[in-house]
Parts: structure tokens; sequence; C-alpha cells
């Protein structure tokens, strides 16, 4: 996805939800693909998390959010085991884990985002991929031009 100007970007974090499907942007002849669409809604996740942490802060909540890549769950075993299951073998081969993640590692991020000891932490999201999104950009994953 190409990188969104800010104006693009604020209008996805403080547009009223209700009337988020009105914007230019994500009108269906400007989005390309399923992928395309995913990439936009968590663009949307990420810089509404941001500005409800402004909102949220006056009255002292924190907001944060967690992308998980993919994580061993039954369905993923059923993917790993289906028709991409190639796919996501190539993937963790050449992400830095060289693993998909566990349920338990996600879990330890939430608790550290809502313990005291993330007390500092507000307006984030966490990519916990193992390094998958990191390797699509800059290592062995990244599509060939």
């Amino acid at each position: 996805m190409k990188q969104l100007t800010p104006e693009e970007d604020e209008l996805l974090a403080c547009t009223p939800a209700e009337e988020l499907l009105s914007l230019d942007i994500l009108q269906p002849a400007n989005i390309r693909d399923t992928l395309h669409a995913y990439q936009l809604a968590k663009r949307c996740n990420e810089k509404r998390v941001m500005a409800e942490a402004v909102k949220w802060g006056g009255r002292g909540a924190r907001i944060n959010s967690i992308s998980p890549g993919i994580i061993v769950t039954p369905l993923a075993l059923d993917e790993f085991n289906g028709p991409r299951g190639d796919f996501y073998k190539n993937m963790f081969a050449k992400c830095p884990a060289g693993r998909p993640g566990t349920a338990d590692e996600v879990a330890n991020v939430a608790e550290l985002l809502m313990s005291e000891r993330g007390a500092f932490i507000t307006g984030a999201d966490f990519l916990i991929d193992g390094g998958a999104t990191a390797s699509w950009f800059y290592g062995p994953l990244k599509p060939k031009k």
C-alpha cells in the first residue's frame, strides 16, 4: 500500500465511525484488492487508537491495540495444512522468529499493556508477527519488482 498523506491519516483517525465508509479513500473503486482493504483497515485501526488515546487520556485511560500475525490456533493449524500451507511455511522460514506465534506470547503483551509496568504506554499499536512484516519490507519476503 502506498504511504497515505497526513490528511488521509487524519481522516481515518478522526472521522466518526458511522461516516468512515463515506470517505473517498475507502470507496470500492479506490481499493485494489482484499490485501489493500486489509492494509487500510489496519492503518485505520492504528490511527484511531492514536486519536482515541488523546481523547481518553484526559480521563486517565490508556488506549492501545495489538495486531498479531499468524498465531497457532485450531484455525491456523487448518491453514497450515490446507492449500495455502506452503505459503505460511515459507513465510515462517523467512521471518526473523522462524515460526508462528502462540496465544501466550500475545497475552504477554496484553498483560504488560494492562499492568502498571505499561503505565506510560498509550496510543500505540503492537505488531506481534515474529518479524514477518519486517521481512516483507526489508528481508527475504520482500516482493520482487
